[in-house]
């Protein structure tokens, strides 16, 4: 069992906790920015330490005055923004456990996390956050209780201001004796896992494994988290790694703003100009399918250009990282440098050089291409079981396609089938009120099971291969993992989410949402209406070839079985809204695969009926050539009879012209029960049997019988064959010959009409305007299509 352990760099004094560090940010004299907040657009208004501390400890005032105990779990469902900090400090100031909940969640998902987690209050941005909880309340037949919710806050309210109006009888000794009485080991927040196959498992994430791991994590990308950075954060603030970095940026000195509307988000990137993101490879996914999109609205040169541009900068960042650029390339790079790539990096704020992706794979061609474009992406590896990162790429020994190694204070095995074990300083230790899950999750010796299939290399670089539940087993047993044709697939600026299906199917299909942002322009590119709606573009033939291709592209790096041999264009996309994806924006494949099952059943129904079709139009056929061929064996006989009187007459009368001869001994030859006598071409000549016959090679007719098709396990390529005229087949039928099989006797081939003697060739009568070539195909355990070819065709390549 392969196995890696990297030792603590950095040890913890365990009577710390999270508000340590910005404890430690206040005794700092330089008094360090923390935060900038928004406060109009593009006004960032820098928070520094003092000041921030202040915040949170009168608005930990506030929760104790309104009886907030410690241990006492309290919500927040709220989109990313200062405020969130705020609270989530305030509650530990207040010595309690925050319980973040996504702000797009529905009433049963809310209900669901404060309810098992025990929650006593919770504070929501907005009216529509208190519906959504009140709406929680209200449930029936379900198992969400929210007896022990006793407060809901609205920040859009004023409700924080009037908390921290109403603690005027609690001290700021009191807060202190609540903040330093929690450990590193006690719970610092119960975050639930997106619950992309079943209910949401609570995770009890301690003080101790976000300080740890942030102490840590620090000496593993010092160029990144330094005091001389700054980052938007505009990802989920209820997503772990989003909370993680948070801490860690607060750890690292590295300067804090929110985005919480992404639509603002490219206006907040100019005016913010952070030097490092925090990403989720659909973000980078949308931003380089925005610059195609650009490009070709720019008419056909642009376009041109901004797709030579991409092969360049792959290139380039391939060389680059092996540490030589040719002078040739080094100055097309610069070229497009100018043209390209330092427009797409000023849209981004002009001055961001890294960015952390997580919480998926990252295509590599999005990786190289972002590096020429002047951002180094580390991806980063991890779950919310493990608070986040597990490992991580470097700066220093940069590389595109893995995930780095592991951050000091874990450690990593193998099981045998390739799944992901861990130990480590973010890791939990179990559920929380669930030790059913414990048990599964578990090793008997204390490792936790990823889920997750993973490459370790000869460096103990991590690559993950895919997640354990989402691999695919056709019905021939092979193993497919979904997610680089679907990372492919999404390149597309028309596509918004690829799916692969195909479990226990005959074959690999796919299901694929149009991007309703981009698609009037989409459609405007390829020459149709910009009216077309989602469900009309669906269908349209233009938009299935322009996706064609890109699914064609995935092929190419796959194996014929893993490719996708069918795909639908589903009429509208998947929402996080009817729980098709996380907040993290990945796919809930059990949710997708009952929402559209009537899509799968098509593709793959279709295939059978037009299969069995196929096969029933072949039968026909072949019975109709059996019929031909046996008329067509009748009259050779028939031909064959009366050659053998002519020859026997001949050779009779032969005999008797020759005078005092010795009579010959004759070659006899038994043909269908007759005696044929051999004769030599000259006599044969002579008697004129010889004036109008035709010698050929070989005449193969009919079709050895086959077993009906079983298109579950057939694979189909193009394979010349003779066989009878194709245009007595129906137009729409190819024949179809099993490779592999017994091959037929030569009788039910071959009809010999005559033998000279060994060394005179055979000679076979076929109907007058009827020549046909020999082509047997050759081969093991395939299905093959054959086609029939002329006798003077000199062209008899096959493929299989």
């Amino acid at each position: 069992m392969q196995e890696i352990n990297s030792p603590q760099i950095v040890l913890t004094d365990p009577a710390q906790n999270i508000t340590t560090i910005l404890e430690r940010k206040v005794e700092d004299s330089s008094n360090p920015v923390l935060y900038r907040v928004q406060k109009s657009p593009g006004n960032w208004q820098d928070v520094r330490a003092t000041e921030f501390k202040a915040q949170v400890v009168k608005l930990a005032k506030g929760l104790m005055a309104a009886g907030i105990e410690p241990g006492d779990a309290v919500g927040i469902m709220s989109r990313t923004r200062f405020e969130w900090a705020l609270v989530d400090f305030a509650i530990w100031y207040a010595g309690a456990i925050s319980v973040p909940v996504y702000e797009t969640s529905s009433a049963a998902q809310a209900g669901w996390a404060l309810s098992h987690s025990g929650a006593k209050a919770v504070i929501v941005e907005k009216d529509s956050n208190a519906e959504t909880i009140e709406k929680a309340r209200n449930l029936e037949n379900t198992d969400v209780d929210l007896s022990a919710l006793e407060f809901m806050w609205v920040m859009d309210r004023g409700d924080l201001q009037t908390l921290e109006q109403d603690a005027v009888d609690i001290t700021d000794e009191q807060v202190e004796a609540r903040r330093a009485f929690r450990t590193l080991d006690d719970i610092a927040t119960i975050v639930y896992t997106s619950g992309t196959t079943g209910r949401p498992k609570g995770c009890p994430l301690s003080h101790g494994n976000f300080v740890r791991l942030s102490a840590n994590t620090k000496l593993t990308i010092p160029e990144i988290a330094n005091e001389t950075n700054s980052t938007i954060i505009f990802l989920p603030l209820a997503h772990v790694l989003a909370r993680l970095i948070q801490v860690l940026a607060l750890d690292a000195g590295v300067v804090v703003g929110h985005s919480p509307n992404i639509k603002n988000l490219a206006s907040d990137l100019d005016s913010f100009k952070p030097t490092m993101l925090l990403v989720v490879p659909r973000v980078f996914e949308k931003i380089f399918e925005g610059a195609v999109k650009k490009a070709e609205k720019g008419g056909k040169l642009n376009s041109t250009l901004f797709n030579r541009s991409i092969d360049v900068a792959i290139a380039w960042s391939k060389a680059k990282i092996a540490g030589n650029v040719p002078l040739k390339l080094e100055m097309q790079y610069r070229f497009y440098q100018k043209l390209v790539y330092s427009k797409l990096h000023n849209a981004m704020g002009g001055v961001v050089k890294f960015a952390v992706s997580g919480g998926g794979r990252l295509a590599p061609l999005l990786g190289h291409f972002y590096h020429a474009v002047g951002i180094q992406v580390v991806e980063g590896y991890g779950l919310t079981e493990t608070t986040a990162p597990l490992a991580v790429g470097r700066i220093r020994d940069f590389a595109i396609g893995d995930v780095g190694t592991l951050i000091p204070g874990n450690s990593v095995r193998l099981a045998e089938d390739g799944e992901l074990e861990v130990k480590g300083v973010g890791v939990i230790s179990g559920y929380y009120n669930n030790p059913e899950e414990d048990q599964v999750a578990f090793t008997e010796d204390g490792w936790l099971r990823t889920g997750d299939f993973v490459r370790i290399d000869e460096n103990n670089h991590l690559t993950i291969i895919g997640r354990k539940k989402e691999i695919i087993v056709t019905a021939g047993g092979k193993n497919v993992v979904p997610a680089p044709a679907e990372e492919h697939i999404r390149t597309s600026p028309l596509v918004s989410q690829a799916m692969l299906v195909g479990d226990e199917k005959p074959f690999i299909s796919a299901l694929v949402t149009l991007d309703p942002e981009v698609l009037p322009d989409e459609l405007e590119h390829l020459g149709l209406p910009r009216t077309l709606t989602p469900k009309e573009a669906s269908t349209n033939p233009t938009v299935r070839e322009a996706i064609q291709k890109f699914i064609d592209e995935a092929n190419a790096f796959v194996s014929k079985a893993e490719s996708i041999r069918e795909f639908r264009i589903t009429d509208k996309d998947f929402t996080e809204e009817e729980g098709h994806l996380t907040p993290s924006m990945k796919v809930r494949r059990p949710q997708v695969l009952q929402d559209f099952s009537s899509y799968i059943e098509d593709m793959y129904n279709r295939t059978r009926e037009s299969m069995n079709e196929r096969s029933e139009k072949f039968q026909a056929y072949r019975a109709e050539r059996n019929e031909k061929y046996q008329a067509f064996k009748a009259e050779s006989a028939e031909k064959l009879h009366e050659f053998g009187e002519k020859v026997q007459k001949y050779s009779s009368k032969n005999a008797k012209a020759t005078d005092d001869a010795e009579t010959p001994i004759e070659e006899t030859l038994d043909v269908d029960g007759e005696t044929w006598v051999a004769v030599t071409d000259e006599d044969a000549a002579a008697a004129g049997l010889l004036g109008e016959s035709k010698q050929v090679e070989q005449v193969v007719t009919g079709l050895p019988a086959s077993e009906p098709l079983d298109e579950d396990s057939a694979d189909f390529t193009e394979q010349p064959s003779a066989q009878p005229d194709a245009s007595e087949a129906p137009a729409d039928i190819t024949v179809v010959e099993p490779v592999g099989s017994e091959k037929p006797s030569r009788a039910e081939h071959e009809v010999i009409v005559g033998q000279t003697s060994p060394a005179t060739a055979s000679m076979s009568l076929v109907p007058e305007g009827e020549d046909y070539a020999s082509q047997r195909t050759e081969g093991q355990g395939d299905w093959v299509q054959v086609e029939s070819t002329p006798a003077d065709s000199k062209d008899t390549n096959s493929k299989k």
